[in-house]
């Protein structure tokens, strides 16, 4: 019974997995149309995952390229913005109406017409509103709409917003059938495809987004230079001429961003960016000079780059002030209003040239602006455009044909007004003979619908016609309106004809086209000078590093375990502030203006100079925060370079410098090298003074003139003294000579430079005893020797460090 019990449920739960098979739906990689049929007798076939992940992406980005990201060529709007606009224009937010609160409009653009984030749209709107933002703002804002300083905005609920009057030149002609509409997202409203936009608003405003795989930028324009070249494109096409695209790029004279500053491209450059529809433009802030009451120097900086966050500008050139950098600058202060204003103090005899070249070096009063001319261009489907990166000849040729396609709608449009005017006129003219026989009749009718079917019978008129009788008012039937309706349809008629003329005729098109352009450059343009200057290539200030350098002197202290600090003096090493268990390994002192090379057990130095050493009397800085390090590799010297300190190391004639560095590795091999390739800074990894053997290390460095004698000490105690001449002098980086033999298990600990008897090396055995070694105590051998037996039994342990002297400063002597 167990038997066929469970062969019963296995039989039940194979039914189970078919029906459930047959049951459940399309998956995945079902086909959605259901054209194919599966191997089973579904409805769907499989399909390949990366054919559909590759449709739907593409999907998705075509989606963020024409719907999201990239404008317009014709009224260089983003669909948002266009949205934003469309709405506030439906809602009558115009100029003259009082503003409406921000959150109003927004929900209004994402209920009808935007299905994205509020955030998102309220960002948009603020954008449009801002004058530091846009050549000419669309939007007037009412309450914070942000600042220069990177200010938010106020909440949506707080701010109010209406159109600028400048808006209704992008959105007037919206109610004369001039543009293409299409099905908001949800179908139950209808948006505009494009504005019919008389303002060429993408070159005035610029434009910029990041799309899928491709972005733009277009940075803001001048209006009056812009309406000026769209006329003489204009004149172009009207004599059949195809005007080339270096000397279209030239009728422009190049970006004009709405804070101000200067560019310093050259002409050739411009024309280049104009050209190929992409580019970097140079952009500098302006300044003058002041005085101060003090009596340093003052420099106002008056306006500053496209972009730039003033408030971060302060500060960075805040930050130059307190470490430093630039000791002829000592104060900087934010005296900016509706105008940009930062003054600058400099102390007196400095040199202002200088000072801003090197703010502008290390700054944003100097940044560049990637020109990107990206945009979408009509195709034959009214409803979607194609992203093209567009020359300035293209985008010019672009806007005027959709002025001239805007215009000629609108005289349709027009025409067809006119003609049902002129078809409504002509009945009034035919029954105002007869207003008397049309009254009785009116009377002695059954109601509306009857007068008017006995109106139509009796005088040959059309619905339409008598529909105009019927709702006549009264005062019309007056004898002078008759002569009003007669002028009236004269009137029509004679306009009849004109719109017909000049459909047929396209110059008479065209010269609308350049009446609305030279209306929008007298409106817009003449009361609205330049406001960047092009200052073309300009020549650099050159400046050194040295220039700003206050030259006094200074101490440089490392520590074993690699911190590094400055100080103006140091009269006790012992007092020095420390991390626990850290002590003094070298104190180097020096000009500011000179440099200090830090020597490491892997035989790299690392040089820079010493203004760059954090000046602190705490525990100082990592020394990894200046240089590049490897892993376990660690600073076994200091040397400072000022030429009081380090002497002549330079070589004559092809002798030896005077002034030397000896090295030694924990192997046992030695070298002598020169300092000078190590004065100027080096990078942040280094320059090699030594190439160590593998599981090498060099244990010491130590300046020489060549005529010490070199002591050094083993692990297994053993000691080799010898002169410093014996050791090889190498021209670059390599393995030495031998100083030492050490047996395997041996190597070096440390060395000194001998200058005398009284140099001596303390060390310590591995029993607690303390030994010393000296020249007075053993006798000076050749190098490459095996070296003096310390001791007989017992190793040593290590060497007795002595504290680092105190360098002599010259106002110190």
């Amino acid at each position: 019974m167990a038997k066929k019990r469970t062969s019963k449920s296995k039989s039940s739960k194979k039914k189970t997995s078919k029906r459930r098979t047959k049951a459940s739906g399309p998956t995945l990689f079902d086909d959605v149309d259901g054209s194919g049929a599966s191997g089973g007798g579904g409805n769907g076939h499989i399909v390949s995952l990366h054919e559909t992940a590759q449709r739907q992406y593409l999907n998705y980005a075509l989606s963020v390229i024409t719907s999201r990201a990239i404008p317009d060529v014709r009224d260089g709007l983003k669909p948002v913005q266009r949205r934003i606009l469309y709405t506030m224009h439906q809602h009558r937010i115009t100029a003259d109406a009082k503003h409406r609160k921000c959150a109003k409009v927004v929900g209004d653009v994402m209920g009808s017409y935007h299905p994205h984030g509020n955030e998102a749209i309220y960002d948009t709107l603020v954008r449009m509103a801002q004058p530091f933002s846009l050549r000419v703002p669309l939007i007037d804002g009412s309450g914070n709409f942000g600042s220069l300083d990177g200010d938010a905005p106020a909440a949506m609920r707080y701010t109010e917003c209406r159109l600028q009057p400048v808006a209704e030149e992008l959105l007037g002609e919206l109610g004369q059938k001039t543009v293409h509409f299409r099905p908001s997202y949800d179908g139950t409203k209808s948006e505009p495809v494009v504005l019919p936009a008389r303002l060429p608003n993408m070159l005035i405003n610029g434009a910029t987004g990041i799309a899928v795989g491709m972005a733009t930028n277009i940075p803001p324009h001048n209006p009056s230079e812009v309406c000026s070249a769209l006329l003489k494109m204009l004149d172009a096409l009207l004599k059949s001429t195809d005007p080339r695209p270096r000397s279209v790029a030239n009728w422009i004279n190049g970006p004009d961003f709405p804070t101000g500053g200067e560019i310093l491209n050259s002409h050739k450059e411009i024309e280049a960016i104009y050209m190929d529809g992409g580019g970097s433009i140079r952009m500098r802030a302006t300044w003058k000079s002041g005085e101060s009451r003090r009596g340093g120097d003052l420099i106002y900086i008056t306006s500053i780059p496209y972009g730039v966050n003033k408030a971060q500008l302060v500060e960075q050139i805040g930050q130059i002030i307190i470490t430093r950098k630039l000791a002829q600058l000592t104060n900087v202060t934010d005296l900016s209003t509706d105008d940009v204003r930062i003054a600058l103090e400099l102390k007196h005899g400095a040199d202002q040239d200088k000072v801003m070249a090197y703010l502008c070096r290390h700054t944003s009063l100097q940044t560049n602006f990637a020109v990107n001319l990206t945009c979408l261009v009509p195709t034959e489907n009214e409803l979607v455009g194609k992203p093209e990166r567009c020359d300035l000849k293209t985008i010019l040729w672009h806007f005027l044909h959709f002025r001239l396609e805007v215009v000629t709608r609108r005289l349709d449009h027009e025409l067809e007004q006119l003609k049902r005017r002129i078809h409504i006129l002509e009945g009034f003219e035919k029954i105002f003979d007869a207003l008397d026989e049309i009254i009785r009749m009116i009377r002695r009718s059954d109601g509306k619908a009857d007068a008017a079917k006995k109106i139509m019978a009796k005088f040959k008129l059309d619905e339409e016609q008598t529909d105009a009788i019927l709702e006549l008012k009264l005062y019309r039937l007056a004898k002078l309106e008759i002569l009003v309706v007669r002028q009236e349809l004269e009137d029509k008629r004679k306009r009849v004809k004109q719109i017909n003329r000049l459909l047929k005729n396209e110059d008479g098109r065209w010269s609308i086209v350049r009446d609305e352009i030279k209306q929008i450059q007298s409106t817009y343009g003449k009361g609205d000078p330049r406001r960047t200057i092009i200052a073309g290539e300009v020549e650099e200030v050159e400046y050194s590093a040295e220039d700003f350098i206050v030259d006094e002197d200074c101490v440089i202290i490392i520590t074993r375990d690699g911190w590094v600090k400055r100080q103006t003096k140091v009269k006790d090493l012992t007092t020095q502030r420390m991390r626990e268990g850290d002590s003094v390994l070298a104190a180097e002192g020096g000009s500011t203006r000179s440099t200090i090379t830090f020597l490491s057990n892997f035989g790299v130095a690392y040089t820079c100079r010493m203004i760059d050493i954090p000046a602190t009397t705490g525990h100082g800085e990592p020394i990894q925060k200046l240089f590049k390090l490897k892993d376990g590799e660690k600073i076994v010297q200091a040397i400072s370079l000022d030429p009081r300190f380090v002497g002549e190391i330079k070589e004559k004639g092809g002798y030896e410098a005077e002034s030397q560095a000896i090295a030694v590795s924990s192997d046992g091999y030695a070298l002598r090298f020169c300092l000078e390739p190590f004065v100027e800074v080096s990078t942040r990894s280094g320059r090699r003074f030594a190439r160590p053997s593998k599981g090498a290390r060099i244990i010491g460095v130590e300046q020489i003139d060549g005529d010490e004698t070199i002591i050094a000490a083993t692990h297994q105690c053993r000691a080799m003294l010898c002169e410093a001449r014996d050791i090889n002098y190498l021209a670059g980086p390599g393995k030495g000579v031998i100083l030492i033999k050490v047996a395997k298990d041996d190597h070096v600990l440390g060395f000194i430079a001998s200058t005398g008897d009284r140099d001596l090396i303390i060390v310590k055995t591995n029993r607690g005893a303390e030994k010393t070694i000296s020249t007075a105590k053993y006798g000076v051998t050749g190098r490459g020797g095996k070296g003096r037996e310390i001791q007989k039994n017992g190793k040593l342990s290590a060497i007795m460090n002595d504290l680092p002297s105190v360098p002599v400063l010259a106002e110190d002597e």
